[in-house]
């Protein structure tokens, strides 16, 4: 399992993904859920992924090699993720490569009574246009970000999804937001073991269309080990002063 979180603001767009694929008492590894395309200041795709290794892996690669062989001179039957028209276009390029490849491996899968599904973030801007965020499931449909709904999950949301609604607007700043996922990561982190470091963060300023940000935060961070410890304590301070 895993844990990504995009974050649609006024200011430009946080995201944040955990690295771990596959959790056990001597078998645990890890995979980089963040890929970003881009060409700096004209346009910039970023992906994150969840689920299937074997399904967000090869769609991954599809769109690589769409993209190579644009640069080729290749003919394409479709333009790639980084030549199409709108961040619109862009969702539907990676839902209906998302669903091909979900399909073809459902196939080979269906003959050992095994199933595999993935989901994805897309978010991105094109130089002249607004930034925008899908959610792609695996069936290759999507919803969009909104002013009432500026975050997107996927993977294991449930336990730092509360600390989004109580926080996340579009108004807050880039700082805050960073804050925001990074507690909502951590929140999963300590009770879900199927996500786990090192973390990808990066932000995106608005209309940069390139990452002002990226960094990627390893299990002995100091930064990351004293807010952890910081917002633990300011719960237990809060605890004890609430008053049935």
């Amino acid at each position: 399992m895993t844990y990504c979180v995009g974050l649609l603001l006024k200011a430009g767009m946080v995201l944040l993904s955990d690295t771990r694929t596959n959790a056990g008492l001597d078998n645990i590894s890890t995979y980089r859920k963040m890929f970003v395309f881009e060409e700096p200041g004209e346009r910039i795709v970023a992906i994150l992924t969840a689920g299937s290794l074997s399904v967000t892996q090869t769609t991954i690669a599809r769109l690589r090699d769409t993209i190579e062989d644009e640069a080729a001179g290749t003919e394409t039957p479709e333009p790639s993720i980084l030549s199409a028209p709108t961040m619109l276009r862009v969702a539907q390029i990676v839902g209906e490569t998302l669903a091909q490849v979900s399909a073809d491996v459902a196939d080979k899968l269906a003959r050992m009574k095994q199933s595999a599904t993935a989901s994805m973030i897309v978010a991105g801007q094109r130089k002249g246009g607004a930034m925008r965020m899908f959610l792609v499931y695996p069936e290759g449909n999507f919803i969009e970000a909104t002013d009432d709904t500026p975050f997107l999950q996927i993977g294991e949301h449930k336990y730092g999804k509360p600390i989004l609604d109580r926080v996340v607007t579009p108004d807050i700043s880039l700082i805050d937001a960073q804050k925001a996922v990074l507690l909502s990561m951590d929140s999963t982190l300590r009770s879900n073991l199927s996500v786990g470091m090192p973390l990808d963060l990066m932000v995106i300023e608005a209309d940069h269309c390139t990452p002002s940000l990226t960094r990627r935060i390893e299990a002995n961070d100091p930064q990351f080990m004293a807010m952890s410890e910081a917002w633990s304590e300011a719960l237990r301070s809060a605890y004890r002063h609430i008053k049935l």
